[in-house]
């Protein structure tokens, strides 16, 4: 699974482009697991999913160009 602990990139659009590529992942890694049938795997990839596509939406609100 994605490591959370590691650092982002000091720059927002940098760090929204690595929280969507994590998403991307994700996504294919899901789709792989349902076609494998493996349900505690698929069910803990939804919860990385959902933490990553909320970590690309708060960057998301923020990749205005503004870096606070």
């Amino acid at each position: 699974m994605i490591d959370r602990n590691r650092s982002m990139p000091g720059h927002r659009g940098a760090q929204l482009d690595e929280a969507l590529a994590t998403v991307r992942s994700l996504s294919e890694e899901r789709r792989r697991l349902e076609r494998l049938g493996f349900e505690l795997p698929i069910a803990r990839c939804h919860e990385q999913l959902r933490y990553w596509r909320f970590v690309a939406g708060v960057l998301s609100l923020s990749a205005d160009g503004v870096d606070r």
